[in-house]
């Protein structure tokens, strides 16, 4: 047995008869209806369950279709080779129904195959995940005209190993149990063909309309990447703990192999087990039996080191992980001659994927939540970071989001799972501009189509004013950002009024042109009304705000377009030496000083603001601006991916123009830098961008454009800061720049 397709070892046993093996349906049209099966044993949180079953094949499969799920995870092994490592998305698509894999079996052969599934029931909802009370499997294969179903003729049995280990918990936002396995009590390899389960009792059959799952939803992201089992980069003693360093943060489930008596108890967790204002996340706990044994914990944990708590009398003899995650590629790339902001960009794309995984995360270790703010941010870092499969999360990300809309027209997130207030800012910034950028990045205007009626509800429930404003809304928490001096009147009306621009524009690509000229018309009298209202002297604050002048409502009156260009100089002279905003909001403070033209000073407020996460020992982005620690928050936030934005998007200069890059605007600014290189791996192939300074004095562009596509290229002829409208081409500040439009290939531009 290979130690990647192994859970446990265990002691050898007797094996004196098989499962029945069943014959399937003999012709198309005699097709038995597929159930949900468990076990007679009570739900309880935490409980593991096993369905065994023998099936027989007439003919050499060629190929086959299983539609399997569960509440709330599994692992599929066929013939005792491993299927899949942890199936399963967390509920639900919607309030009320539940996510099915659809997949092909690798392993099947022509006469007897043994199905094994292994099914761990969360049992309890948390900020990710809407629980039921049914800890059960349905099964529907499909082999040629032969279709095999879960029925009552499965065998079954609440495993007696796994329990919940007594002493602290995890938080309450996570919908996932610690995770205890007592050796001592192992029936054995249950997945392997020949176990004998003649012991275990026939599943039961439970009514469709007792089972709480509701209809199934196609899974609609890749089953998970594995990357296999690995050593660890290094270990080294502490006491009765061994500390064992990952070469990056990563999620994975810790393997061990021991010779120990029996009863002596392994503890298993991460550096990243508490996070900030002590906040446990989850651990794991090993209790031996007798001699050799080797043990993976199948509960995902997050971290950069693995931390085995080894107890006397135990002898290590191995200790290794697998990695597994979302299934896409790290294609995107950015380099300049600044390893700070190389270390910057590269940190910022490995805690993208460390909050990636069922859905996009706050983060991997506190909630595991969707909270939609986050996610407004890490949709427009995809693009530059990582593979087009990546775009698949966002896409689940809006339909779930419009699916768990409130009867009156509330937009709340995190969605799935039981925390249920709105946070109206977070709303819109996700629903008008995050689906904008989504769908120009992706070009995917099915999932805008089948969105866009929640996000027409929403922007309509809000009231206007007689004054042409918006009446401020708190919602369910009443939240802008972290950060201090929140001017939180004025960054309201300025969302919603940039709300109302997007709006706007997804109207438009699907033919609401009645909506977009509501929304227009509105916009236009807003924004009369919000110079008016909000305008003081050089900066933009709400008349009734007592605090300092917030830099945040500074962005987003340049977002918005109500700054005027003859502002600029004023505005940027304040974005530098006024920092207020955290990571989540600082993103579009540094996107508003590109717009106006100030890239070098953006870069500049980026390098000093982010220096501490640059120098720290963390491979992953923290939470909150803090000094040397992230202080009591996550080390784990891709919201913090600001900077992979400005630097592939305005210093190496690659930005949409038309819908999933089919045509796209490519204008490096180097400032003091002397090159960089970047690579876009859009949806139409990848982007390759060369810009340095030669000894000549002149500019040197390459850049490769894919097939399918254009490109306009753009250098200055010379110095000068420029801005970009919102197509990214005119005007130009200071006139000194030239456009060419080329086609598919390589292209070399030079420019003094």
């Amino acid at each position: 047995m290979k130690l990647q397709h192994l859970m446990i070892i265990l002691a050898s046993f007797a094996v004196t008869s098989f499962t029945t093996p069943s014959y399937g349906a003999k012709d198309k049209d005699v097709q038995p209806t597929p159930n949900v099966i468990r076990n007679s044993a009570p739900a309880e949180p935490g409980q593991w369950i096993c369905f065994r079953k023998t099936i027989r094949l007439r003919n050499k499969p060629t190929k086959n279709e299983l539609r399997i799920a569960t509440d709330s995870k599994y692992w599929l092994w066929v013939n005792g080779k491993l299927e899949v490592f942890e199936g399963q998305l967390k509920r639900g698509p919607n309030r009320q129904d539940t996510y099915i894999d659809v997949l092909s079996l690798k392993n099947l052969k022509r006469g007897e195959n043994n199905i094994a599934v292994l099914v761990w029931y969360f049992g309890k909802s948390g900020f990710s995940h809407e629980t039921t009370k049914c800890p059960g499997l349905y099964f529907d294969l499909k082999v040629g005209k032969q279709r095999f179903v879960s029925d009552d003729t499965w065998k079954t049995l609440v495993h007696p190993s796994f329990y919940i280990p007594e002493g602290t918990e995890p938080n309450y936002r996570l919908s996932e149990n610690n995770i205890g396995y007592d050796a001592r009590k192992d029936p054995g390899n249950f997945f392997e063909s020949r176990f004998n389960d003649t012991a275990w009792e026939n599943a039961v059959v439970e009514e469709p309309g007792k089972t709480g799952w509701g209809a199934f939803h196609d899974r609609n992201i890749p089953m998970w990447r594995d990357y296999g089992v690995k050593a660890y980069e290094s270990e080294k003693r502490d006491g009765d703990k061994i500390i064992c360093s990952l070469p990056y943060n990563a999620q994975v489930t810790p393997l061990l192999t021991v010779k120990a008596p029996a009863g002596k108890v392994i503890g298993i967790q991460t550096d990243d087990y508490v996070v900030g204002n002590n906040t446990p996340s989850v651990r794991a706990e090993y209790i031996t039996r007798e001699g050799l044994q080797t043990y993976e914990s199948l509960g995902w944990m997050n971290g950069h080191e693995v931390i085995y708590t080894i107890p006397q009398g135990v002898e290590v003899v191995k200790l290794s992980y697998r990695e597994t995650g979302y299934d896409c590629d790290f294609s995107g790339s950015f380099t300049c001659d600044n390893e700070a902001m190389n270390s910057l960009w590269k940190k910022s794309q490995r805690t993208l994927y460390i909050t990636m995984r069922d859905n996009y995360m706050d983060c991997p270790d506190r909630e595991r939540a969707c909270w939609i703010g986050d996610f407004s941010n890490e949709l427009v870092e995809i693009f530059y970071a990582l593979s087009p499969e990546a775009n698949q999360l966002s896409a689940k990300c809006f339909l779930e989001f419009a699916a768990w809309q409130d009867p009156d027209g509330v937009l709340h997130g995190p969605v799935p799972g039981n925390y249920k207030p709105e946070l109206p800012m977070q709303s819109m910034a996700a629903a008008y501009l995050g689906g904008w950028n989504y769908y120009l990045g992706s070009g995917d205007i099915q999932t805008i189509k089948e969105v866009f009626p929640a996000w027409k509800k929403y922007i309509h429930m809000w009231q206007m004013r007689p004054d042409d404003l918006v009446t401020y809304r708190r919602g369910g928490w009443d939240w802008g950002d972290w950060g201090t001096e929140q001017d939180m009147q004025a960054m309201c009306q300025l969302w919603y009024s940039i709300s109302l621009e997007y709006y706007a524009r997804q109207a438009e690509v699907i033919g609401e042109n009645a909506e977009a000229a509501w929304a227009r018309e509105l916009n236009s009298k807003m924004k009369t009304a919000l110079r008016k209202v909000l305008k003081d002297g050089d900066t933009y604050r709400w008349p009734e705000y007592t605090g300092m002048t917030d830099d945040r409502v500074q962005a987003l009156a340049v977002l918005a377009g109500i700054a005027t260009e003859e502002e600029y100089p004023a505005l940027a002279s304040f974005l530098a030496k006024n920092w207020h905003a955290s990571p989540y909001m600082e993103r579009y403070i540094l996107e508003a000083l590109c717009k106006m033209g100030y890239i070098d000073l953006a870069v500049k407020r980026m390098n000093d603001r982010y220096s501490y996460m640059v120098n720290s020992r963390y491979t992953t982005l923290w939470e909150f601006f803090r000094k040397n620690d992230p202080g009591n928050g996550s080390y784990n936030h891709a919201w913090s991916g600001g900077p992979l934005i400005i630097m592939s998007e305005f210093v190496a200069g690659v930005r949409p123009l038309e819908p999933g890059f089919s045509s796209f605007m490519v204008r490096p600014h180097l400032g003091t830098l002397t090159y960089a290189k970047a690579s876009v791996p859009s949806v139409k192939g990848d982007i390759q961008v060369q810009v340095r300074k030669t000894g000549e004095g002149e500019t040197e562009l390459e850049v490769t454009v894919p097939q399918g596509t254009s490109a306009v290229l753009s250098l200055p002829d010379g110095a000068g800061s420029y801005s970009l409208d919102e197509k990214g081409v005119d005007p130009f500040r200071d006139g000194k720049f030239r456009n060419i439009t080329v086609g598919p290939g390589t292209h070399i531009y030079i420019s003094k």
